[in-house]
């Protein structure tokens, strides 16, 4: 952490040399500073004064909620955390749950603590997604340790090792930038087990002197793991993907649909009014309103029965098991519209719902422990060209239905 620049010493009074900004691993942008109303924000320099809401914050930067003290340390203070959730973590978890802002969703990497910390307790690497970072601080209750949070671009750790910013280069650089041998007596760093396809162990040890200790995969885990001598049971060591880590999943992917959404049903009504009378409204509308309810069908079928149903779904690839969860979703729609439909009509309804609940179930591929990153890429470049088809296939058919 860097220290906080010297006070000017210099005699004109309107030197504003002071005015410098905190380390910004214990704050977030604001997009303008507080104003003093008792100078009507105006300093001797001409510039806005600043009211803090803490002794430790500058102009232009506000201390997040969840630092409650600095704690002194050979390489300057350094942000002491609350365990404990607030009601704006609450608020910030539901709002990223259901996609709103959550590519922004970070705090600034570097060294943290938590319980105030000596030098001879565990370091607990993380990143600096802050769902991940407050997953681990509220597993740290009634532990001391520090914490380092690596610049993962606001990525979770699985994710970030996959794409490299979970790295072998960032934690290394990390541990140089934070200077965490001078403060910390012991060389060992905890990571979760889930970041070891970002990095070498080998590696950051011959660079830094560190060793890594891999920890468990939940971080709810950590403190039976610290209290085992840090050794993970059987348990730890296994990713789970049970129903409500799967159901959690689906807001998210709803979050991305209203904007093609709009797109697809204005090509749907349009589609549906073309017949042997070049355009018909009346058609656009009983016709556009079936292969509408195919879409949502389709949007239920892939984004919620298929994670909700996955273990009992036929098929390993996601694109398979949400073809199959869509082909049965169709036929339950043609049941429910028996006699509004005929057979090109049916073939169209059909192609489509299984068309959209195989890719969007595909989206889950991800988050599951099912597959690999290279398996997830084979499976997109087979499993798209035939979705497209399909969407085409059926879209031929609904149009071709008033002219047969």
């Amino acid at each position: 952490m860097t220290q906080p620049d010297e006070k000017n010493t210099s005699a004109d009074p309107c030197s504003c040399n002071d005015q410098g900004c905190c380390d910004d691993q214990m704050a977030q942008r604001l997009p303008s500073p507080t104003v003093n109303s008792e100078d009507n924000g105006i300093s001797c320099c001409g510039k806005p004064s600043y009211q803090a809401s803490s002794l430790f914050e500058k102009p232009g930067y506000q201390l997040w909620h969840f630092v409650e003290d600095f704690m002194d340390t050979p390489i300057g203070p350094v942000p002491l955390v609350r365990v404990e959730p607030a009601w704006r973590d609450r608020v910030g978890t539901f709002m990223t749950r259901i996609g709103i802002a959550r590519d922004h969703y970070t705090v600034a990497p570097g060294l943290y603590a938590v319980g105030r910390p000596d030098p001879d307790d565990p370091v607990l690497v993380t990143a600096n997604y802050k769902l991940t970072f407050d997953a681990l601080r509220k597993a740290l209750s009634g532990i001391k340790a520090w914490i380092l949070v690596l610049d993962t671009l606001g990525i979770n750790v699985w994710c970030a090792a996959g794409k490299g910013t979970f790295s072998t280069n960032e934690l290394v650089q990390r541990i140089a930038s934070t200077q965490l041998d001078k403060t910390v007596n012991h060389r060992e760093l905890i990571l979760p087990q889930l970041g070891a396809t970002g990095v070498s162990a080998v590696k950051v040890k011959k660079a830094t002197g560190f060793k890594v200790i891999w920890g468990p995969i939940q971080a709810s885990d950590l403190k039976t793991f610290l209290d085992n001598g840090r050794r993970a049971e059987k348990g730890m060591r296994q990713v789970t993907f049970s129903l409500p880590e799967r159901l959690v999943l689906i807001p998210v992917e709803l979050y991305h649909l209203p904007k093609p959404t709009i797109w697809i049903l204005a090509g749907i009504f349009l589609l549906s009014g073309i017949g042997s009378s070049i355009f018909s409204f009346s058609m656009s509308w009983s016709r556009g309103l079936m292969a509408a309810a195919a879409y949502l069908i389709g949007i239920i079928a892939g984004t919620v029965l298929a994670p909700a149903l996955l273990p009992w779904i036929p098929g390993t690839a996601f694109a398979i098991k949400g073809a199959v969860i869509g082909v049965i979703a169709a036929i339950g729609l043609l049941v429910g519209l028996a006699g509004s439909w005929g057979g090109l009509e049916a073939l169209a309804l059909l192609l489509f719902t299984t068309a959209i609940s195989s890719y969007l179930a595909m989206n889950f591929t991800g988050s599951t422990p099912f597959t690999s990153p290279t398996g997830v890429e084979k499976e997109m470049r087979k499993a798209i060209p035939l979705q497209a088809a399909a969407v085409i296939l059926a879209a031929v058919a609904w149009v071709a239905t008033p002219f047969t």
